[in-house]
């Protein structure tokens, strides 16, 4: 419980119609500066003002990475809960919080167009791009090496590309689903499986955000180089998590955190490589326990991308 004057000053950061505002936006996950001041139509220096005070008041927490910085609601327990209860207060009907869902949901749509419009124009060569980051075949090694041999009756693949990762542990699950949001990505897989008579795999167009028809069917669920196009994986995640059977198992596949700026524009890249601090708060989150990691070095002469592979199991 916090003291009577970090009470006050806790009220005190929180009692102001932008902090508000913003402590409303953060509630539906992870935002940038530059998606918050675009949202608010203030000027940045303002809008980094009001989130440093919440910041400092423990409201939020910050994560910077590169030249950008994220903000999420707090993960401590008593925050959480009286951010909860201020928001719980407020009318959302409200024409200036129903103004800011809509510009929100209008830079979430942007943030999906640019992704999709970016798979649109690599998925030809998706695999060749894959193999220009880390040593894949010693990635994909250990991704066998993790499945300890067993075969499961139920895999998903979110954001499965080419198709790859369900080619590759062909003879681990008795069936296999791709999901993905590219038109093109989905037909180069299908291509693929088709023409190699595979009758256990099939690929399907979709959304990670929408994944109520794969609700708890899963043993398995791959997210591999998928979470690091997010602007806020850990709602990527929690949505993977619905697909989970009681006991199953996330397997994540994502870059270390690095400092190669130029993917953010070339590549769409929301998130300059993962931490496992950030995967283990993630996961808690969605109700998971990180149960296992393991990193791949990158063998790039002059710098490369560092994989990491974290096994998330189910809590429940």
């Amino acid at each position: 419980m916090a003291e009577l004057r970090e009470f006050v000053d806790i009220l005190r950061a929180a009692g102001e119609i932008t902090r508000l505002r913003l402590l409303s936006l953060l509630s539906a996950g992870e935002l940038s500066v530059k998606d918050l001041t675009e949202i608010l139509d203030q000027s940045q220096p303002r809008v980094s003002r009001h989130l440093r005070l919440l910041t400092e008041s423990r409201l939020i927490t910050r994560h910077a990475e590169g030249a950008w910085a994220f903000f999420r609601l707090s993960d401590e327990k008593n925050a959480a809960s009286l951010v909860h209860q201020l928001l719980g207060q407020l009318d959302t009907s409200d024409p200036v919080l129903q103004a800011d869902v809509a510009r929100l949901e209008a830079v979430q749509h942007d943030h999906q167009v640019r992704a999709a419009s970016y798979f649109s124009k690599v998925a030809k060569d998706w695999d060749r791009v894959r193999s220009l980051h880390a040593p894949e075949s010693a990635v994909e090694e250990a991704i066998v090496d993790m499945m300890e041999g067993k075969k499961v009756e139920m895999l998903v693949d979110l954001g499965t590309g080419t198709g790859r990762m369900l080619e590759l542990l062909d003879g681990y699950f008795e069936k296999g689903v791709g999901i993905d949001s590219s038109r093109e990505m989905i037909s180069v897989a299908r291509s693929k499986f088709e023409c190699s008579g595979q009758k256990s795999v099939f690929v399907r167009l979709g959304d990670i955000g929408q994944l109520d028809e794969y609700r708890a069917s899963a043993d398995i669920t791959m997210l591999h180089q998928v979470l690091h196009h997010f602007v806020d994986p850990g709602q990527a995640l929690q949505s993977a998590r619905e697909t989970l059977k009681t006991g199953g198992k996330i397997v994540v596949v994502d870059f270390m955190p690095h400092k190669l700026e130029f993917l953010r524009e070339e590549q769409a890249h929301k998130r300059l490589g993962l931490s496992h601090d950030q995967m283990h708060a993630w996961a808690n989150a969605a109700g998971l326990h990180v149960t296992e990691a393991r990193e791949i070095p990158h063998n790039k002469p002059g710098g490369g991308l560092t994989v990491c592979i974290w096994h998330l199991t189910d809590q429940s």
